[in-house]
């Protein structure tokens, strides 16, 4: 725009480009492909259609929500279902824990780490490597939480847009877990219409290399996110090639090791500020030294180990129960719900610090 003469400000950016633009353009395109592809049928009513693409629980950072799932909730009347509303309260409770107890505790030690990297040493940038991943998995899935939650209190089932990720047996289980919606989304309407693995195992690997350096692109303009989409890409495209030899297509326990190593590996080009700093970070990890003193806030990384203990013992109960409370509508499942939600509420207030943005809010 400068080059037309026009000053533009950040507020007037803000403005031009509207808060939850790739989401609205996500939702438009897989209900246009849909309708191309005669897999849905097109609403005549524009009422619906508009809040479909609209809807404001999702639309600054998902689930990105397919109209078949959507769209026939919006065009029936709802009621209000007091266990629809106390498990869409709870689940927004759940979110601003994860994003405020855990992932801003974790992002405190990881910011003083990764913005002066060049001091630090292997056993600093490793431990905040490793909080990095659940920062970001736990400050996204608290916005999906808060997402989905609020949606739920209006009469809305969202789908989950995470299932543990962090207990992927291979990278390619790994991206049934993580961000599902987008994933799926990836996959559907990019990579089949690739061709998918449909024209042999060359264009197979083609079709993979293009959507995860796409899907890396999409997250930013840098060549940070096309190395982290690259990484991704080869290691899918290596797991074909294997899992077309095998019976099977996970590798056991020691699938778990190497999926989140790998993924720990692709983190660090998405978390540094550019490539050289990237690799400067790797070379560190790499070239571990034992004899190295470790610096850093001890204590901060005690507490954090802690909350990160909490937060995956929730994850678990969680997922085991699917967000919902047993008999929620009965005395005793009223009182866990009271309990479970009073415990949350106790820990936001002894464990609250400085909260940021969500992570995914700048992409």
């Amino acid at each position: 725009m400068l080059g037309f003469g026009w000053q533009v400000d950040d507020l007037t950016l803000h403005i031009i480009l509207p808060v939850g633009i790739s989401f609205y353009t996500f939702q438009t395109l897989s209900y246009t492909i849909d309708i191309y592809r005669k897999e849905f049928k097109p609403t005549k009513d524009i009422i619906s259609f508009f809040t479909y693409i609209s809807f404001f629980p999702q639309l600054v950072a998902g689930p990105i929500e397919r109209a078949s799932n959507l769209l026939p909730q919006m065009e029936v009347k709802r009621v209000f279902k007091q266990k629809w509303f106390n498990e869409g309260a709870f689940q927004i409770l759940i979110g601003l824990f994860r994003k405020i107890v855990i992932a801003d505790n974790l992002g405190a030690y990881v910011d003083t780490i990764y913005n002066n990297s060049e001091i630090h040493n292997s056993s600093s940038l490793i431990i905040a490597t490793i909080f990095y991943a659940f920062q970001i998995y736990y400050d996204f899935a608290g916005y999906s939480d808060i997402a989905i939650g609020s949606a739920k209190l209006l009469g809305f089932k969202f789908n989950q847009n995470f299932n543990l990720p962090y207990f992927s047996k291979s990278i390619t289980e790994f991206w049934r877990r993580w961000h599902m919606s987008l994933s799926f989304w990836l996959r559907d309407y990019l990579y089949i219409s690739l061709g998918g693995n449909r024209k042999g195992i060359i264009i197979t690997y083609r079709n993979l290399m293009i959507t995860m350096l796409l899907g890396g692109l999409w997250h930013g303009s840098s060549w940070n996110f096309v190395v982290w989409g690259a990484i991704h890409g080869v290691v899918l495209s290596c797991e074909k090639f294997i899992f077309s030899y095998k019976k099977t297509s996970t590798f056991g326990f020691i699938g778990y090791i190497t999926t989140f190593l790998i993924v720990l590996l692709s983190w660090v080009f998405f978390r540094a500020k550019d490539l050289n700093t990237s690799i400067l970070i790797i070379k560190k990890i790499i070239h571990f030294d034992f004899l190295m003193p470790f610096i850093g806030d001890a204590n901060n990384v005690t507490i954090s180990i802690v909350m990160l203990m909490i937060g995956i013992f929730f994850d678990f109960f969680l997922y085991k129960n699917k967000y919902n409370l047993e008999d929620l509508g009965s005395t005793f499942g009223e009182f866990k719900f009271v309990s479970l939600s009073t415990l949350i509420i106790v820990l936001l207030i002894l464990f609250y610090s400085t909260s940021n943005n969500f992570i995914y809010f700048q992409f």
